[in-house]
């Protein structure tokens, strides 16, 4: 079971802020519509129209999960392009993101997904996501705000529903209500010489960043949309489409009512 692994490889600046997303209760493809408005969308991230390091846009590769295939779209020519492909949560997942003018390397995501992998049900992916910041990519303040805003995920009870993604400092990301909501937190390193930057016990320092109370309203939000879906029960669009509950705990039940179909 998860958590999942992503990992970032690059030539260290003078100090290097990542912000580290962990989220619990869904899968990869949960990060699509956050990397897409942090490296893609000029009315989310500024810096995509006034650093000139970041005008010429980002390099996406897309993994294709089913295939175990992957394409490289660049923004902002092949937007539409890519955004027909992320938008397929079930199926398509960002897994890296590269600076074009240059290759520098800016976020990572982790891509496994355990159903996949076993041929059913086993757990929840928990992914987890890297991006950098500052200094020719998208400030902190940039890769954090499109969660002023809640999304919906797929995941929560059973990785068989659609849930509201809520962010969360670390004290409040135990997961209850219908085993959910899908939860996301967001911690703040910093990298210098090559290491975590740490206390004088040795102790690596961190921004609990979501504990903030700039993100109230994506709390509210998140539970008003949890208390929606749960009164729709099991019907769709509460609950995930025919293709996702493929790879739950669903079609032992089906598999039992086989026999009982008669041809009309």
């Amino acid at each position: 079971m998860g958590p999942g692994v992503a990992e970032l490889e690059f030539e260290e600046r003078g100090s290097d802020p990542v912000v580290v997303y962990a989220a619990d209760k869904t899968e990869p493809a949960a990060y699509n519509y956050l990397l897409y408005k942090i490296f893609a969308d000029p009315f989310n991230t500024a810096g995509l129209v006034i650093d000139p390091r970041m005008v010429d846009g980002f390099k996406f590769e897309v993994f294709d999960a089913y295939e175990s295939k992957s394409v490289v779209l660049k923004t902002p020519e092949e937007t539409y392009s890519l955004l027909a492909l992320i938008g397929t949560t079930e199926r398509y997942m960002i897994s890296r993101i590269w600076r074009a003018s240059d290759d520098e390397i800016a976020a990572s995501s982790s891509t496994t997904k355990l159903a996949l992998i076993a041929g059913k049900y086993v757990g929840k992916d928990d992914p987890v996501c890297l991006v950098r910041g500052q200094s020719g990519f998208p400030s902190v303040g940039e890769i954090t705000s499109p969660f002023l805003h809640t999304y919906l995920v797929a995941g929560w009870m059973r990785g068989s529903h659609w849930g509201p993604f809520m962010p969360v400092g670390l004290k409040d990301s135990m997961c209850t209500l219908f085993d959910g909501p899908p939860r996301i937190v967001a911690l703040g390193i910093q990298v210098s010489d090559g290491k975590l930057a740490s206390d004088d016990d040795g102790n690596p320092l961190y921004a609990d960043i979501f504990q903030d109370p700039a993100f109230d309203l994506a709390r509210r939000e998140a539970l008003d949309l949890a208390a929606h879906l749960r009164r729709m029960g099991e019907f769709e669009p509460a609950r995930l489409g025919p293709g996702a509950m493929e790879y739950t705990t669903l079609p032992q039940v089906l598999k039992s009512l086989e026999s009982r179909f008669k041809k009309v």
